[in-house]
């Protein structure tokens, strides 16, 4: 796993290198115009299409709302009164620049077997540090007492994967009361639970990845030791604390009556332990303390006057979209039968519609050219279809070409629902063709140094979504549209995964099965993706997304692996 993260970081840092390399305009571009207005033959598919979206987005809004509410009312007022600690949200407003960060998995941890853990008793994501993007960790306490479940573990870990694949710096904000114990056995001993938090907090260090903790509650048990492995730690007065085990186990094992403050408050580590580097009296200074530190980073940002003039000219060649964005939820595909051209969403995403299509000729099943999506040029790779033997050697070019000159890729992903039957001998000449076909793309996809981000439009099933860049794959990003399915094969096709004697009650429940299991929400409420945003977004989050990767080659000291930096 060590070797796999040097070798992501190492491509990352080659790509940064080379598309940093001087200060240049980028060259001029007049791709054709993608002139794909809603035709009546098409109507009735797309009113089918907006009706679905409308109900997918009623049940976004109302999960939103949900998780929004935390931990409930009463853990609310007794997190603010009694505690008198700020809530994970008003945090974040006093640390980020702007309320303009991408929230990462905001359904995660909803619909589980344990229960509802919303937003997974954690907020991730990335937002603007004195106008440097940075991965934030804050810890919900108003959700379980901060009690941390296998989900938020998970949680954690992507958001510190993006950090590492990213080369971004990483914020903790802790205030978590250690594992939820019942569920030990889905926490503690596997190689991808507790532990690797601590393991990647040493390797992130070593590939001079910042990383800094904000103490503002407690810190028992294992959430000890991420600010203690952090580089700099803040800790605020008296609703911080940093200990093993509390007062209670204290008094259990010797008997001694021992209050948090003496135990382990910010005092005590700030004049005694020399555990944190700054002491804070209350969350707002300790909010003051954070984003200085930020500033003290070996980051090269462009000068106020330059960005300005980066920004003006960006959005002078950033030209909107000739369609609405509100489209995007008619041509939102409710089922594969349901689709339209694909090349009517990219031209709904891109700037001033325009598409320079590569191949268009050529295994048409597959869409792939070159677009601007905010003025950052990107490779579109988009399903038009079933991944043909054709499709997949165009995808195949297409991918290594966007390679070799260092543009990012964006995947808009929507595979058939099933794989294609062997019914005959031509078929089965087919379908091997297909395979080696879609395998050599899959080589292609994984090998590819470049950044990826890929937007679930419709279905991932199958074998082809792998091709796609699934999550499997790596991609910097993944996100999914709330009428996307996620599944081997889609509802109602479960004969493709039985055999042709199986009884039809049995294939009635796997088809059930399948119908509950494959929503996007069922999908992210476990973190198969980083999650689900709405089709008329998708163009800012892809340009969040842009510019959060591109931010890499402004670091000035990322070349060599030096040692951990180790504390007192």
């Amino acid at each position: 796993m060590q070797r796999c993260i040097l070798r992501f970081a190492e491509q990352r840092r080659q790509f940064s290198v080379r598309s940093a390399a001087a200060k240049r305009k980028a060259l001029r571009s007049s791709f054709p115009v993608l002139e794909l207005p809603l035709l009546p033959i098409q109507r009735h598919v797309y009113e089918a299409n907006l009706r679905n979206s409308r109900a997918c987005q009623n049940k976004y809004t109302e999960l939103q709302e949900k998780v929004r509410r935390g931990g409930g009312e009463n853990a609310v007022v007794r997190h603010t009164q009694r505690n008198r600690k700020l809530l994970v949200r008003d945090r974040l407003r006093f640390l980020l620049d702007d309320d303009d960060f991408l929230e990462l998995s905001r359904f995660a941890g909803m619909g589980l077997p344990y229960g509802d853990i919303p937003s997974a008793g954690c907020l991730t994501g990335v937002g603007r540090i004195n106008g440097l993007w940075c991965v934030f960790i804050a810890n919900d306490a108003t959700v379980k007492g901060g009690t941390a479940y296998p989900i938020t573990v998970k949680k954690q870990l992507r958001a510190q994967e993006v950090a590492i694949q990213n080369r971004l710096p990483c914020v903790y904000l802790v205030d978590s009361g250690g594992a939820f114990l019942p569920l030990q056995s889905e926490i503690f001993p596997d190689k991808n639970q507790g532990g690797r938090t601590f393991y990647n907090e040493a390797i992130m260090s070593a590939m001079k990845i910042p990383q800094v903790a904000l103490v503002c509650g407690s810190c028992t048990a294992g959430g000890a030791y991420i600010p203690t492995m952090a580089e700099e730690a803040v800790m605020v007065h008296r609703i911080g604390t940093i200990f093993l085990g509390g007062p209670p186990l204290v008094k259990a094992a010797t008997g001694e009556v021992v209050t948090p403050e003496d135990l382990g408050g910010a005092r005590l580590h700030a004049e005694v332990s020399g555990c944190v580097d700054h002491f804070a009296w209350e969350e707002k200074e300790a909010f003051d303390h954070t984003r200085n530190i930020i500033s003290t980073l070996n980051f090269h940002l462009p000068e106020e006057e330059e960005e300005e003039e980066e920004d003006t000219a960006k959005r002078k060649a950033a030209e909107e979209p000739l369609h609405s964005s509100e489209e995007l939820l008619g041509l939102a595909p409710r089922s594969y039968s349901h689709t339209l051209d694909v090349k009517m969403i990219v031209s709904r995403l891109t700037d001033g519609s325009r598409f320079q299509e590569f191949k268009g000729r050529y295994g048409t099943t597959l869409l792939t050219g070159f677009a601007k999506i905010h003025g950052h040029l990107v490779g579109i790779v988009a399903n038009n279809g079933a991944l043909t033997y054709e499709a997949a050697l165009k995808g195949t070019h297409f991918v290594q070409l966007c390679d070799q000159r260092d543009v990012p890729l964006l995947f808009l992903q929507n595979t058939p629902p099933a794989a294609a039957p062997t019914l005959s001998a031509a078929q089965a000449e087919t379908n091997s063709n297909r395979l080696k076909a879609q395998g050599s793309m899959m080589s292609a996809v994984a090998c590819a140094s470049v950044p990826k981000i890929t937007v679930v439009i419709g279905g991932c099933h199958g074998g082809d979504s792998y091709a796609m860049c699934g999550r499997a794959f790596d991609p910097n990003f993944l996100f999914l549209w709330p009428n996307a399915r996620v599944s081997l094969a889609a509802p109602g096709h479960a004969n493709s995964l039985l055999p042709a004697d199986t009884k039809p009650e049995e294939e009635k429940k796997l088809n059930e099965k399948l119908e509950e299991e494959s929503s996007a929400f069922f999908s992210s409420g476990r973190m198969w993706d980083d999650g689900v945003i709405l089709p008329q977004e998708t163009r800012k989050v892809v340009r969040q997304a842009l510019d959060i990767i591109k931010q890499q080659r402004h670091q000035l000291s990322s070349e060599k692996t030096q040692s951990v930096l180790l504390r007192m």
